[in-house]
């Protein structure tokens, strides 16, 4: 079919029909090869085709223009937008209205929506990659500079904190598929929501913002050790992570950042639960569980407060322009959608979006990684490195499997 961009106003032809359905048997079966998915343990959603392109600024008159044929009425249901926006000039993004959702809430109960006509599934699995290239684009000593220059800017008081990324190429001998590497993380990255938005595929712990009707929750995190061999180990380093200075002032900076946001948006924050110590498959991070409520009828669509959040300064910095100018000139490359905003919103505002983290933009057979670590006063560039191997390992992983 032929994908249409469409602005506010022009949407009074499409139609979203959502029925209730058997649960299918294997979900991803319904993701097309170009399409969209959102998981997480168990439940969630696929799409294949695009009724249309929308610009971001756009998307909540557009869907609110959409009419709805809708009985199961739930969260992701109906007209929704879907995508993953840019780390840089996300407010200038597109997102895309899928012609077909098939999805499965956590209680078990299946919903199909048809917008458009989807184009017809694949069948045929193309050979999978068997012989790999791992690039590294910053050496370790690149990587030490780098960190001590933003030390310099931070004694100088110039800054508080950046968030440091390098980019590192998985080259294969045949292209990688996007509906493969989705199911080797759904089996590694448990509690991640995993993702793939049109090339751009990962697992991400960090949810940025979800509102539910009245209700809004951000789990920020900030402050990371490596996971280690044993639990005793692992229980010993996260006591340390728990109580460090450094760690702490890092992740304090992000929680305050958040609820600002938050609350700039219309939403009154009624509890800030934390720090406590998210596990993960490689990693420890700190997170905080912030809630609060909105009156829905006016409040911030969950698109437009994901935009209010970010970046934030757990994949920027703070000061937020100051860390970011620092960033583009250190790094040498366009971060493109990584540590971006990726999810969805639908016609009545809901909806998740989560920071685009472990993740890796496929094209053909290349994959482009990228990690950071956050530097502040007391950071080890040693440390730093050590971070960004641990946060690049998920990917490496589901990827390089000869």
């Amino acid at each position: 079919m032929t994908t249409t961009s469409i602005a506010a106003g022009q949407s009074s032809a499409l139609v979203a029909r959502t029925r209730e359905i058997d649960p299918p048997a294997r979900l991803l079966d319904a993701l097309a090869p170009d399409g969209f998915a959102w998981l997480f343990d168990g439940s969630g959603f696929v799409t294949a085709g695009v009724a249309a392109q929308v610009r971001t600024g756009d998307v909540d008159r557009v869907l609110a223009g959409i009419d709805v044929d809708d009985p199961v009425a739930r969260p992701g249901t109906g007209a929704i937008a879907v995508g993953a926006l840019p780390f840089g000039g996300a407010t200038a993004g597109t997102l895309a209205i899928p012609a077909s959702v098939t999805g499965i809430d956590a209680d078990g109960r299946a919903w199909h929506t048809q917008i458009g006509s989807a184009p017809s599934l694949a069948t045929s699995a193309s050979p999978a990659p068997t012989r790999f290239s791992v690039e590294g684009r910053v050496s370790r000593a690149e990587w030490t500079s780098q960190v001590r220059t933003i030390l310099d800017a931070i004694a100088s008081g110039t800054l508080a904190k950046a968030v440091l990324a390098r980019e590192v190429v998985v080259h294969a001998d045949a292209p990688f598929d996007p509906r493969v590497i989705v199911d080797r993380l759904l089996a590694t990255q448990g509690g991640c929501a995993v993702f793939a938005a049109g090339g751009l595929v990962g697992a991400t712990p960090e949810l940025l913002v979800r509102r539910r009707g009245d209700r809004v929750t951000s789990r920020p995190m900030a402050g990371t050790i490596p996971r280690g061999a044993t639990d005793t180990g692992d229980r010993a380093a996260e006591a340390t992570l728990a109580a460090s200075v450094k760690n702490g002032l890092e992740h304090r900076v992000v929680v305050e950042a958040v609820v600002d946001g938050l609350r700039a948006g219309g939403v009154e924050v009624t509890s800030v639960h934390g720090p406590d110590v998210a596990r993960l498959a490689t990693v420890s991070h700190l997170a905080t569980t912030i809630t609060g409520t909105v009156q829905p009828a006016s409040a911030c669509s969950a698109l437009e407060l994901a935009l209010r959040l970010h970046p934030t300064p757990a994949v920027a910095g703070t000061p937020r322009d100051t860390a970011l100018a620092m960033l583009e000139a250190l790094e040498g490359f366009d971060r493109g959608r990584y540590a971006g905003p990726v999810g969805w919103v639908d016609r009545d505002g809901d909806g998740e979006w989560a920071v685009a983290l472990r993740c890796g933009e496929l094209e053909g057979t290349t994959a482009r990684l990228i990690a950071g670590a956050g530097v502040v006063a007391g950071s080890d560039p040693d440390a730093e490195w050590a971070e960004t191997q641990a946060k690049l390992e998920p990917m490496l992983r589901v990827l390089v499997q000869p």
